[in-house]
C-alpha cells in the first residue's frame, strides 16, 4: 500500500496526478509507476548491497575511515546515478526535491540497515543540521560547511542537551558572551551525537539571559578544531558499534562573530525547524525497522513445528502477528498523512500536532513488534545472534530523542483541545435529553409518534 505523491495546485488546493493529468479528488493508494520503479529499485540495492555492510565496517559516521570510503563510496554513486541522493533537499541544494511523502516512500526502505541513509545521503543529524545552514547560514557559511556536508566528505554534531536540562532548553546554562570580534562559549552538553567524527558543532547557548525565554539563547557553529572544546566521555546504548554520544565540555571557546547562525536570540526557532524534520525522518525510517522485525516474526512463525503443529496455526502466535500488522499498518498511514501535511503548508509549525502524534506512536510501535518477534523466536530472540534486544533499547532510545514521549503527548493534548470550547450550561450540549428537545423542535410533527411508540 503506497501512497500517491500530492502537490500543491497553483490555483489552491492539493491535487494527485495519473494518466489522465490532475484529478482534484484525489485520494488514492498508489505511486506514479516512475517513482515507484525507483522505490523498486532501492529496495533490491538496500537488501543485496547495502545490509551486508552493517556486518562489515564499523561505525556509520566515520565518514573518512578507509574501510568507509572504499565500500560506501562506490554504492553512494549508484545512488546518484538513479537521482535518489539527499532526497530530503530541494534542486536549489543539490537534491531532486521530492517532497516529505515520496521521501517517507523511501525512507522506510533505508530504515532496514543502518548504512543505508549514508548510502543515500539523507542521515540524521546531518540531515537537519544541513537543513537549518541551508535556512539560516550565511553565503560563507554554506560554500564552508554545508556543501562539504551534502556531499557526506565530512558529518557534523547537533550539541543542544544539556546534563541537567534534558529536553527543557529554558533550563540550560551553557552561556556564549560576545567579546569584540568573537563569542566565547562556555558550558556544558550530553549526547552531542557524533562529535567524535564531526568537523563542526552547532551549540546551543544562552546570549541573552534577561529577555523573553524563548529569545535567551542563540545557535553557533563550532569547528571541532577549536581549542577549548573536551570531550569528557563517548557514550554508547545497546547495539551500538562504538559510542558515538559525547559528553562536551566547552572552556572559553572562542569563535568569530561571524559564526553566529541566524540572529542573535533566534536560537528556539533555529532549533525547532531542524527537530520538527528529524522527528518525522525517525519515523519513516522506524517504519523500515519494524517491517523488518515482522518480516522476521512471519518466516519464523511458518518455520518451526512445536506440540504437533507450526507456530503459526496457534492462535496466541497468530494474535502476535495480526495485532503487529495492524498497528504497523496504522502507524504508516500517520506518518503519510504527516508527509502529506508539511508537503501541503511548507510550514513545520502548522503540523506541530501531527508530528507530536507521531513522535508518540514511533517507539511504542518498534518496542512492541520486536518483543513479540522475540517473543515468538524463543531463546534465540534474546540472543545478540538476534536483533530484537537491540530494537527494543532503540525504540527506548526513540522515546527519548528530539524530546521524551511525555512532552509530545502534552502537545497534542494542547493542540486537540484548541478545536474546542467550554460550555457554562448546567448539563452540556450532547445531553441525550437535550439533544432529544433539539429535534422534536425541528420535527414536531414527529413527537407523538415517538410518545406512543415509547408508552
Amino acid at each position: 500500500m503506497i501512497i500517491r505523491y500530492i502537490e500543491p495546485r497553483s490555483s489552491g488546493g492539493y491535487a494527485a496526478r495519473d494518466s489522465k493529468g490532475w484529478n482534484e479528488m484525489a485520494w488514492d493508494f498508489e505511486t506514479d509507476a516512475d517513482f515507484q520503479a525507483k522505490l523498486d529499485w532501492a529496495d533490491a540495492f538496500v537488501r543485496e548491497e547495502v545490509e551486508p555492510l552493517d556486518h562489515l565496517l564499523g561505525a556509520v559516521y566515520d565518514v573518512k575511515n578507509p574501510k568507509n570510503i572504499k565500500l560506501v563510496r562506490p554504492l553512494q554513486a549508484k545512488v546518484k546515478a538513479q537521482g535518489l541522493w539527499a532526497c530530503h533537499l530541494g534542486p536549489e541544494l543539490g537534491g531532486p526535491g521530492y517532497g516529505q511523502v515520496k521521501l517517507a516512500l523511501l525512507n522506510e526502505i533505508l530504515g532496514r540497515t543502518d548504512f543505508a541513509p549514508v548510502v543515500f545521503g539523507c542521515q540524521a543529524p546531518d540531515t537537519g543540521n544541513a537543513e537549518i545552514l541551508a535556512h539560516y547560514g550565511t553565503p560563507a557559511q554554506k560554500a564552508r560547511y554545508l556543501q562539504p556536508l551534502l556531499n557526506n566528505e565530512i558529518v557534523s554534531c547537533f550539541s543542544m542537551t544539556e546534563p541537567h536540562g534534558g529536553a527543557d532548553p529554558l533550563v540550560f546554562t551553557t552561556r556564549a558572551t560576545l567579546e569584540g570580534d568573537h563569542w566565547v562559549i562556555n558550558g556544558e552538553k550530553w549526547f552531542s551525537s557524533n562529535a567524535r567524527w564531526a568537523d563542526f558543532l552547532i551549540v546551543m547557548a544562552v546570549t541573552d539571559p534577561d529577555a523573553a525565554p524563548h529569545q535567551r539563547m542563540s545557535m553557533f557553529i563550532v569547528p571541532s578544531e577549536t581549542p577549548g572544546i573536551e570531550i569528557l566521555r563517548n557514550v554508547g546504548f545497546m547495539g551500538e558499534r562504538e559510542p558515538a554520544h559525547a559528553y562536551v565540555r566547552y572552556t572559553n571557546v572562542r569563535v568569530p562573530f561571524d559564526h553566529l547562525l541566524g540572529e542573535r536570540g533566534e536560537g528556539f526557532g533555529v532549533a525547532q525547524t531542524r527537530l520538527g524534520g528529524g522527528r518525522i525522518h525517525h519515523a519513516m525510517r522506524t517504519i523500515g525497522e519494524a517491517r523488518k522485525a515482522l518480516d522476521m516474526m512471519c518466516e519464523r512463525a511458518l518455520s518451526r513445528i512445536t506440540q504437533g503443529e507450526r507456530l503459526s496455526e496457534k492462535q496466541m502466535v497468530q494474535e502476535k502477528i495480526a495485532d503487529s500488522w495492524i498497528e504497523l499498518e496504522q502507524f504508516r498511514l500517520l506518518v503519510l498523512r504527516t508527509a502529506w501535511l508539511i508537503d501541503k503548508h511548507q510550514d513545520y509549525r502548522k503540523v506541530r500536532k501531527d508530528i507530536a502524534a507521531v513522535k508518540v506512536a514511533m517507539p511504542k510501535v518498534l518496542n512492541d513488534i520486536a518483543s513479540r518477534a522475540l517473543q515468538i523466536h524463543g531463546s534465540i530472540g534474546v540472543s545478540t545472534e538476534m536483533p530484537f534486544m537491540n530494537q527494543i533499547a532503540v525504540s527506548f532510545i526513540m522515546g527519548l530523542a528530539d524530546g521524551p514521549t511525555e512532552v509530545h503527548k502534552i502537545t497534542v493534548a494542547k493542540q486537540v483541545l484548541r478545536g474546542y470550547r467550554p460550555t457554562n450550561d448546567l448539563f452540556p450540549a450532547y445531553n441525550l435529553l437535550s439533544a432529544r428537545e433539539r429535534a422534536f423542535e425541528m420535527y414536531p410533527e414527529l413527537e407523538d409518534l415517538v410518545a406512543a411508540e415509547i408508552g
